[in-house]
């Protein structure tokens, strides 16, 4: 029992440290997610609205999503643009014992034909082909999820609590890290699908399949087949587009190698 000179007991924190690893495991469930669950205000009521959204990234990482004007979602976070978005999809078992992370976001939009727009119609196109039946529609836009901090769980007795800094890849000249990505997207499919089914196949140790290359960005590589998304990372952050040649022969070296 306590005596009365005793004050109240400290709760003991759930939250772990952030390091490495945690920032490490937040990105990569950002960079392969396909879609996630988007909760916005409900314009008029003020409940909180989910809805399921298709993803993509821009290059420092920033969750991308299509919507139509007609969707109950796009007025919401038209209306109030706070927002979250849940990640993490669940394998066998139990649900909650997979890792999962919730973004908190404010939802801007991107001017259509802006630098901006064409650089995520490209990369969206990359992630969700089938998109191109639809991305092209007045009635369709892109929001930025920009993000402020994120809460993430690794899993029973793994929360982290990650600041923007943790989730988002500085990228110095986003223009020029567009175009070359553009065409080394293209010319690796084209003329290198050996070196990608490598990539994909011995250092994500992923199944055979007909892997293609999606996006890149200065700290890796989104690799895709079908349904299937792989994250590649490299060893080091990339300081300009010029380093992206040297560091894919380097990859493909060490695959083989291995």
């Amino acid at each position: 029992m306590k005596t009365k000179d005793e004050g109240p007991q400290e709760q003991k924190s759930v939250i772990r440290p952030t390091d490495d690893q945690a920032r490490r495991l937040a990105k990569d469930l950002m960079r392969s997610a396909r879609f996630g669950a988007l909760a916005a205000i409900e314009p008029g009521t003020g409940h909180p609205l989910a809805s399921r959204v298709a993803l993509a990234t821009d290059l420092d990482g920033t969750p991308v999503i299509l919507t139509s004007t007609l969707s109950g979602h796009t007025k919401a976070i038209t209306e109030t643009s706070s927002c979250s978005l849940l990640v993490g999809e669940p394998g066998k078992g139990d649900p909650l014992a997979h890792p999962r992370v919730t973004l908190f976001c404010t939802a801007v939009p991107l001017e259509r034909g802006s630098p901006a727009h064409l650089r995520m119609r490209r990369r969206y196109l990359a992630r969700h082909p089938k998109a191109e039946l639809y991305i092209d529609f007045g009635d369709f836009c892109f929001f930025r999820l920009e993000l402020s901090r994120a809460s993430l769980n690794g899993g029973f007795g793994k929360a982290f609590e990650l600041e923007q800094t943790d989730l988002l890849t500085p990228v110095d000249g986003v223009e020029r890290w567009a175009d070359m990505e553009a065409g080394a997207v293209a010319h690796m499919n084209d003329d290198h699908k050996d070196a990608i089914k490598l990539y994909a196949e011995v250092l994500c140790k992923a199944e055979r399949a007909n892997w293609r290359l999606a996006c890149l960005d200065p700290e890796g590589l989104d690799l895709v087949a079908g349904d299937r998304i792989e994250r590649l990372w490299f060893v080091d952050v990339l300081d300009k587009p010029e380093d992206v040649r040297s560091t894919l022969v380097a990859l493909a070296m060490q695959a083989r190698n291995a």
